[in-house]
Formats: C-alpha cells, structure tokens, sequence
C-alpha cells in the first residue's frame, strides 16, 4: 500500500486564495466579486494586486450572482465567493435562472462548506449543497481534498468553460497531494489499489480514507482509495473498474447522505452493476456548533467509521 505523508497542514480556502492570486498574474479576463468576506475568501492579494478587477458587492449575495453573470457577457470570467450555505442555498434562483439556465461561464466558489466550519453552528454548516448543485444541468461540481489540489482546481476552472461550483472549507488539514499533479476536471484518482473494497472519498474525508485503509490493512482487508473531486461529472469509468474487482463499496463525505456523492455512485451501481454500497455521510440532519474535531466524531465522519462501513459492507458480498 502505497503511504502518503502530510506536507503540512494547510487550509483549502487558503488553497483558493493561491490559485486567485496566480489567475490575477496570468489571466487578465478573470475577475473577482466578493460578498463581504474578503479574508475568510482569502481574496486579499488579489485585491491587492488588481484592484480594478476586484468587486466588493458587500452582504448582497443574489446581487452579486445577477453581476457575475452579466460580467460573461463581456468576456470576463467571475469568480465569485462566499461561504458555501450563502453561496448556494441563498442564491439558490438566481443560480438556477441567470447562471446554469443561460449557461454562463461564472465560477461559484464556495468556503466553509459542511460541519468543519466548527462553532458556528448549523445555520451555516450546508449540508445539501452538493445535491443543490449536481441537479442544475450543466452545472461542474468539484469538491476538493487539499490546499494543493484546491489551487489546481481553481486554476483548471478558468480553462474550463461553463458553470461551475467549487467547494472547500475552513479547517487546517493535511496536505498530501503533490503540488504540480494537474487537475482533470472529471478524472478521478485512484490513491491506492485494493482488491476487497473500494473506498469512494471526497473533500476532507480522503485523508480519512487513506487512515481507513491503513487500519484496515492491519486486519488483513486490502482497501482500493479512490479520490473523487469532481462529484459532476463523475468519473463513472473508475468507479465501474473498482467494483469489478472488489463487488463492494463505501462513500465517505462530508454532506448529507441524501444528494451526495453517495447517491451518485449508487444511480451508477444501479446501472451498470448493482453492489453492495455504505456510506460515511450525515445521516439526514442538520449540523450543531462544536470544534471540528467533536462534530466530525459525532457524525461519524471519520476514519473508523469508514473503517466500520467497510466491515459491514463486506459482510453483504
């Protein structure tokens, strides 16, 4: 089994507020709009460095959508951020009506995602995102493991034409990925092989995984780890070549377990080739404050629930 070894812990959102500061060097059509959050977006070298391209639109966030939107028509490429509850659920229409519908080229990025954003409690920790997101046709929806592969991602998405959403989080976590693998939007990675099971993981709960299967091999269960940044489109092709070797699978992510990535692979499975599927994922219900370590364990959105999933999922082959 292959190891993976934290760089050093790192924030996803300061991931993002890399890549902005390089696109701001290297692509004068991308710009930026902010809704009141400068620093938790980590937009400040950006606005620093290309103040002419940068758009405060303050606590107005439909406003801001409506504006990014119109700034395609011209050329520009926006990308516009907020923390992921106001980025989606509150703008939920204008999304829908005035960037998926007439397909502009807005990228919607979106911090503080899932119940890592800690102690401010369940009006802020979305947990339906992702499903909000995947449902709009033409919509890309990435979900990213590390600061390295949020960079990545941030830069993929200015080549990329079309809407999209971009989510990451708030907390400091490992940083694993290597720093120069381009990112493919839609190609998933596969992390480690195995031969029992195929661990199916997303955002912060790849890192969980990779612990997983290193638990797991110590019980003499050989794990495959696959990472799934891009919920939509999905790599369908990796996870129907996983399965045809383990006949087995376990999703881990941070979301509700309705509308996920779970739900996703399960429409594949159903499909092309029905398996037994556990999900690590929050069991419909809303999120609470707590420190990220305390929330995560309460929901079991860790490395021995994952580790548990796959005990029982093995028992149903």
């Amino acid at each position: 089994m292959k190891k993976y070894t934290n760089t050093g812990s790192k924030d996803t959102r300061s991931g993002f507020g890399a890549g902005m500061t390089e696109l701001g060097q290297k692509n004068e059509n991308v710009v930026a709009l902010c809704a009141d959050l400068i620093g938790s977006l980590k937009f400040d070298d950006f606005k620093k460095n290309h103040p002419e391209r940068f758009f405060q639109i303050g606590i107005a966030e439909a406003n801001m959508i409506g504006i990014a939107a119109g700034l395609t028509i011209g050329g520009k490429i926006p990308f516009t951020g907020t923390f992921a509850n106001f980025s989606t659920g509150r703008v939920y229409d204008q999304i829908r009506q005035s960037v998926a519908y007439s397909d502009k080229n807005v990228k919607i990025c979106a911090s503080h995602a899932g119940l890592t954003l800690g102690e401010d409690g369940a009006t802020h920790q979305i947990l339906e995102d992702i499903g909000l997101m995947k449902m709009l046709p033409g919509m890309t929806v990435i979900n990213t493991c590390d600061y390295n592969q949020t960079k990545a991602a941030t830069l993929a998405l200015a080549d990329h034409h079309g809407p999209a959403y971009l989510r990451f989080g708030r907390p400091v976590v490992p940083n694993f990925t290597p720093a120069d693998e381009p990112f493919v939007i839609g190609k998933a990675i596969l992390l480690n092989e195995g031969t029992d099971v195929t661990i199916v993981a997303t955002g912060h709960l790849v890192w969980e995984a990779l612990i997983a299967a290193e638990a797991l091999e110590a019980k003499g269960i050989s794990a495959e780890v696959i990472n799934i940044h891009t919920i939509k489109p999905l790599d369908e092709e990796a996870i129907l070549k996983s399965l045809a070797k383990t006949k087995c699978v376990v999703t881990a992510e941070e979301h509700n377990i309705l509308g996920g990535l779970g739900e996703s692979v399960s429409r594949v499975l159903a499909l092309n080739n029905p398996a037994p599927q556990e999900f690590a994922a929050v069991n419909d219900s809303f999120g609470e404050s707590g420190t990220p370590e305390q929330i995560m364990e309460k929901y079991k959105l860790t490395n021995q629930a994952i580790v548990e999933a796959v005990e029982r999922v093995i028992k149903r082959k």
